[in-house]
């Protein structure tokens, strides 16, 4: 039984002692394995080869969400390890709260501590632990291109930001806050595949927020040109929403729905703006009232796709005074704060 591989690391101690004694080498290697894929499977056989019992630690969720993401893990611990057990290449499944793996070494004495990846003996600062009491570390490969971060981002960019497993009420009419991304909510910085470049623009937490508080739905529609011309990949987008949902979700604003559109402009697709395919998907996923809605860009693009789709527009720019757009907008405004202002 799956079960019985699994317990706590002192019960397990006197296991490990008894295995050594009788000649048998145990290896011990880590991880959160939030969602179990081939490349923890694949790396959990090459650890086995290279000893008779292989014993895996598991970050307990606490400890997964003190260094790692307070969104994760997306697992319980316990169904975690029971997953992790059933595997064939492991003989027994514990458990670590710590940041470094010392504690755990100093209990069990496994023969070799395995670690995958870049590390080399050098950079393990738990090494010295294992090597101290004769015990070996060993650096094994991981499979590249497979990561749960990677599949956490291609579950959120297939199905959007709110979950489709959940039951979610379906959502009364009400208008809708069209909106740009780059040079409305952050600052534009050419072509973001980096969360590290994400920055919110002043003003832009007050009017998010003033406009959900009245209503309306946020609907992010953009063109993300960058992802055709190879300058960043859709994950790498992904990514920056990521960002920005967490910036956001602090001050207690959530977007409804995000739209791109990843063609450039020789694609001469439907989505891309001035189109207005990612207003009219929008349209078809919640009720929007578009005659009481708003489009809000920082381009002459986003007010030409505004227009089309029969909205009213507004231009954000930081310095408005004697400003002249074709096609001009409805507003002119340095920011969302004062686009709310304006309106509500």
């Amino acid at each position: 039984m799956t079960e019985e591989k699994i317990m706590k690391r002192e019960a397990l101690a006197p296991i490990v002692a008894r295995l050594r004694k009788k000649g048998e080498s145990v290896g011990l290697t880590n991880g959160v394995f939030d969602i179990l894929h081939a490349g923890h499977v694949e790396y959990l056989e090459q650890a086995k080869n290279r000893c008779d019992v292989l014993i895996v630690s598991i970050n307990t969720d606490r400890s997964v969400k003190k260094y790692k993401d307070p969104g994760r893990p997306l697992v319980p611990q316990d169904q975690r390890a029971r997953v992790v057990a059933g595997l064939s290449s492991v003989d027994y499944v514990t458990f670590h709260s710590e940041r470094r793996m010392r504690k755990t070494l100093e209990i069990l004495r496994p023969t070799y501590y395995i670690k995958g990846g870049d590390y080399t003996p050098e950079k393990l600062t738990s090494g010295s632990v294992a090597e101290k009491y004769g015990g070996e570390v060993l650096i094994l490969p991981l499979k590249p291109g497979i990561s749960t971060t990677g599949i956490i981002d291609r579950v959120l960019l297939a199905y959007g930001v709110r979950p489709h497993s959940f039951e979610i009420p379906k959502p009364e009419p009400a208008p809708a806050l069209f909106l740009d991304r780059d040079g409305v909510i952050n600052k534009d910085k050419g072509y973001i595949g980096d969360p590290k470049d994400f920055e919110i623009l002043p003003g832009a937490i007050e009017g998010l927020r003033r406009f959900q508080e009245a209503g309306y739905f946020l609907i992010i529609i953009t063109n993300q040109g960058g992802i055709g011309l190879g300058y960043y990949t859709a994950e790498g987008f992904f990514r920056v929403n990521l960002e920005m949902f967490k910036q956001l979700s602090a001050s207690g604003i959530f977007i409804d729905k995000v739209y791109f559109c990843p063609h450039t402009v020789k694609e001469k697709c439907s989505c891309r703006k001035p189109g207005i395919g990612m207003i009219r998907r929008a349209q078809k996923e919640l009720p929007v009232l578009m005659d009481k809605s708003l489009f809000v860009g920082d381009k002459p693009i986003d007010i030409k796709a505004g227009k089309k789709a029969r909205l009213k527009t507004c231009l954000i720019a930081p310095d408005p005074e004697n400003l002249r757009v074709s096609p001009a907008p409805d507003y002119i405004v340095p920011d969302l704060a004062a686009l709310a202002k304006a309106i509500l």
